[in-house]
């Protein structure tokens, strides 16, 4: 999948190298079945490949079940202009312990592993390896690699699979402390085209308060309530300028062609100073939108269409004359 691509190929960037959870969520994706994949070391570079043209997309973590959304990710989502999400990928997240080949379980006592890994499986190496150390790594995978390059550690955390890509043997299986945890991943590309709406879709945004002052954030807010509109995501993320600052990345219910999220973007343009639209795009669950009937598309046709036409039909004799004042005075007051 890494070889060196042919002029004409078409390339896919993923954080790698190869076993990593990132590329089971590429694994996942029609049109980069057959293509070239470029293994790269964090998110920059990834969004680097895809504004430079090098790649047509990026696959990216961007929220994960357990540890909430990907700092690094968002930011980077913030700072680098043209990028649109085109899909979404869920990934099971469990881990195994792997040692050089020969060892067991009971010759563990240094263990490798990727900090947030580690994190995630902190619960299970505490109760069946008491007394272990534990060596961070830069990633998942090589966590792993490390083993056969160096005796700095015994065993390391890394992800289901990863013996199809290094000699090394499971001594343990579904260590992660919680069995039920995913990670979102999002392809990102540059100036793509719109997906059509599917009825299961997400909306996501990046969006500031004009100002700290009182009840901001409830603005802003507002601006899906009064619509209908409902949030699967928001986070805060400081914007750096100033203490208080922040910017909120949201991910909205729906699809920007629908009226209601539409005009809740409007509502926010006019209420934020920037506002950043990073796609619409297929649910990774399929799972399809439930709308409130007084939210529904006709609802916002009809009333524009209500509201056209108060503002272009030339005014009726009814209405005029029950518009005018009476020339008849007025009669007494019994």
């Amino acid at each position: 999948m890494t070889s060196t691509p042919s002029p004409n190929s078409v390339s896919y960037s993923y954080l790698g190298p190869a076993g990593t959870f990132t590329e089971a969520a590429l694994k996942q994706v029609p049109d980069a079945v057959g293509a070239h994949w470029k293994s790269v070391n964090n998110v920059g570079e990834a969004l680097d490949d895809v504004t430079s043209g090098r790649s047509v997309a990026a696959m990216i973590a961007i929220e994960n079940s357990i540890e909430g959304g990907v700092s690094a990710t968002q930011d980077a989502l913030t700072t680098v202009p043209n990028l649109r999400i085109i899909g979404e990928y869920l990934v099971p997240v469990n881990f195994v312990l792997v040692t050089r080949p020969g060892k067991t379980l009971a010759d563990v006592k240094i263990v490798n592993a990727h900090p947030v890994a580690y994190a995630q499986t902190r619960r299970w190496l505490d109760a069946n390896l008491p007394s272990h150390g534990h060596v961070p790594a830069s990633s998942n995978v090589a966590a792993a690699a490390t083993l056969l390059d160096t005796e700095q550690a015994d065993a390391a955390v890394a992800p289901p699979g990863i013996t199809e890509h290094y000699d090394l043997e499971v001594v343990a299986s579904e260590i992660g402390n919680n069995q039920n945890a995913v990670t979102r991943f999002v392809l990102v590309t540059s100036h793509a085209a719109l997906p059509e709406p599917t009825g299961a879709d997400k909306t996501s945004i990046i969006v500031e308060l004009p100002d700290d002052a009182p009840g901001r954030l409830l603005e802003m807010l507002e601006q899906f309530a009064t619509r209908g509109v409902n949030m699967s995501l928001i986070e805060s993320r400081p914007i750096g300028d100033s203490l208080g600052r922040y910017r909120f990345v949201i991910d909205l219910e729906g699809h920007i062609l629908d009226e209601r999220v539409a005009d809740a973007l409007l509502g926010l343009k006019r209420f934020s100073p920037n506002v950043i639209f990073l796609g619409s795009y297929p649910r990774a669950d399929k799972l399809a939108t439930t709308v409130t009937p007084r939210y529904g598309n006709d609802v916002f046709v009809e009333a524009r269409d209500w509201l056209r036409a108060l503002t272009t039909s030339e005014p009726t004799a009814t209405t005029n004359a029950s518009a005018m004042p009476s020339s008849e005075p007025s009669a007494p007051a019994q």
